[in-house]
């Protein structure tokens, strides 16, 4: 309370200066033409008498410019008309002097003073108009709703140097206390402020300082608003007479512009939560599509083969049971690699692949992945060529056959009987390279980069079981090791697909060298 009254009494204290620096001023002009003046004639004299008028409308407006007027009739009377020092005047026709007097210090100190006033108008248009771009910018580039707020506040806080509180409603629909300028001033946080903020909300229109509505309330609440909804209220702390008219202009346009701005970012975010929507949608779709198709035939010819040896033990040769057991065999792997791919993708997505590094030899996991594959080569011919000496590189030897398992499934899949697979690894510089080429169908250009997203299959996939999850989990693990997968023609038919990773260096024990020195 004692700091308003101070305040209070500032003010007035700094309402005064101007007509004591007046009085000072026609006091000193007095003096000096009481000594100089009387060689000039009183038209000149009175004119001189102008100059604190024009002083006054300039720097501090009309009424201490007619004060000015005033202080100059009086002097100019009690100086220098007859009789000198004297408020009563001998000729009746300095009257209507003093009358003209009057008049043109009236009519010049309106037309300083309207002139002052249009020169601030328009600094105040030209710093409203660059607070309100500066805001639009601002605006324009933030994408996500709590830092538009809190920018918004700090804008409008520093343009009109008062406190700010943003009213928005929750996931309740109650309207809460969301941003407020920097500071922990607490302002918009009692009752009757988040009273004024609903009223506000509610109606759309400003309440508070200044308004119709509850107009002695210190704030002036306005509506975050567009033509078609309210999104909230924005709260200013106005003492009395802190907000102008062009102030509240101001404001109204502030308000505008962040209603916009919060509805280009909800409407953004609600496509965005639709994107995922229908995304998660159509992926889930697909994997229940692929995940029922590649499971249900592999399931039926093993539960087929299964039948045949029970229902007829008596009636297959021995030849027989075996390609039946060789049958049930592949359906169980192919079930196996589905699965295996399955949660393999639920760890990416998850974040919960755990690799565990050790260091591979090329040779031994090229071994491993043949002998996993060899059930479904068919007619094809697999040629491997590794470079001596043989790579090693530092790995999750179990995920990278995986890896590889899928992209020599792949090969073999789409190449037909006949044709050559050629698996080769070599090291070059930092990196030891895998690839396998194939004789198959290729791949279009546009397709090259599209084939590692999940669930998508080439348009040459046609009648080619198969889910698209084994080279989106080949990129995530290759990706997890810090190396690279791509596809590319082959030069004379087919694709050739490359694994990249780093080749590290191996760490020997500890006294290796002299080891080997002694065995020499």
């Amino acid at each position: 309370m004692r700091s308003v009254e101070a305040t209070v009494e500032r003010r007035k204290k700094l309402a005064l200066l101007p007509y004591a620096w007046i009085t000072i001023g026609v006091a000193a002009l007095s003096v000096v033409l009481h000594e100089f003046g009387f060689a000039f004639d009183a038209v000149n004299i009175a004119l001189m008498y102008l100059f604190p008028v024009l002083f006054s409308a300039v720097y501090w407006g009309l009424v201490p410019s007619f004060y000015a007027a005033a202080a100059g009739v009086l002097a100019f009377d009690y100086f220098f008309v007859p009789p000198f020092l004297s408020f009563s005047v001998e000729d009746l026709r300095y009257l209507l002097s003093f009358a003209v007097y009057l008049a043109v210090a009236a009519l010049t100190a309106t037309l300083a003073a309207r002139l002052k006033q249009q020169v601030k108008l328009s600094k105040e248009r030209e710093a409203h108009t660059a607070a309100l771009y500066s805001l639009s910018r601002q605006m324009a580039a933030v994408g996500e709703i709590k830092t538009l707020l809190e920018n918004i506040a700090l804008q409008v806080s520093v343009t009109v140097q008062a406190q700010i509180a943003i009213y928005m409603p929750d996931a309740r629909s109650e309207l809460a206390r969301t941003a407020y300028s920097p500071g922990d001033h607490g302002f918009g946080e009692g009752e009757s402020a988040m009273v004024i903020a609903k009223w506000t909300f509610e109606h759309g229109r400003m309440a508070g300082r200044g308004t119709e509505t509850l107009g002695e309330f210190p704030g002036l609440f306005v509506p975050l608003r567009t033509e078609e909804r309210t999104y909230g209220v924005l709260a200013v702390r106005a003492d009395a007479g802190a907000l102008s008219a062009e102030s509240r202009h101001l404001l109204e346009a502030f308000g505008g512009l962040a209603a916009t701005a919060i509805a280009r970012v909800k409407l953004s975010e609600e496509a965005k939560l639709a994107q995922l929507t229908a995304e998660s949608e159509r992926i889930r779709t697909a994997l229940l599509d692929s995940v029922s198709h590649e499971l249900r035939t592999p399931l039926a010819t093993v539960i087929g083969s299964a039948t045949g040896l029970i229902d007829g033990e008596d009636v297959f040769s021995s030849d027989d049971r075996r390609e039946l057991l060789v049958t049930i065999r592949d359906g169980a792997l192919r079930m196996n690699r589905l699965v295996t791919n399955l949660l393999g993708m639920v760890k990416l997505e998850s974040g919960m692949l755990a690799l565990r590094r050790d260091w591979v030899d090329a040779e031994d996991m090229i071994g491993v992945v043949l002998s996993q594959v060899r059930g479904f080569v068919g007619e094809r011919r697999i040629e491997v060529r590794i470079q001596e000496p043989t790579p090693y590189f530092p790995g999750d030897e179990v995920l990278l056959e995986q890896v590889l398992v899928n992209v020599v499934s792949n090969a073999i899949k789409y190449s037909p009987d006949g044709s050559e697979v050629v698996i080769a690894v070599r090291q070059s510089g930092s990196w030891v390279r895998i690839s396998v080429a194939d004789n198959g169908i290729g791949i279009g250009e546009e397709d090259r980069e599209r084939i590692f997203d999940k669930f998508y299959r080439g348009p040459g996939s046609n009648g080619t079981t198969g889910t698209g999850l084994g080279l989106a989990i080949c990129k995530g693990i290759v990706e997890a090791h810090g190396g690279t997968i791509t596809a590319a023609p082959r030069a004379e038919r087919g694709t050739v697909v490359t694994v990249a990773l780093p080749a590290g260096k191996p760490e020997l024990p500890e006294g290796w060298q002299r080891e080997e020195e002694e065995q020499q």
